[in-house]
């Protein structure tokens, strides 16, 4: 399973750090969007790949 941690601070409410699983990718006539929960299941994100580029690191 593929894990991402935020680099900086994203949309206001999502805190620099934080850890997140992607649970689902999707491509649609070459635009993909991602699915990432956090480690603690207390939130979801749905964003496109260049904000997934712009604002996470892709750890382990």
């Amino acid at each position: 399973m593929k894990r991402y941690k935020l680099i900086k601070n994203f949309r206001g409410q999502y805190k620099k750090g934080t850890t997140y699983f992607v649970i689902g990718e999707s491509e649609f006539i070459g635009v993909k969007e991602f699915v990432l929960q956090t480690k603690n299941l207390d939130g979801k994100i749905i964003l496109s790949e260049k904000e997934l580029k712009d604002h996470f690191k892709q750890i382990y």
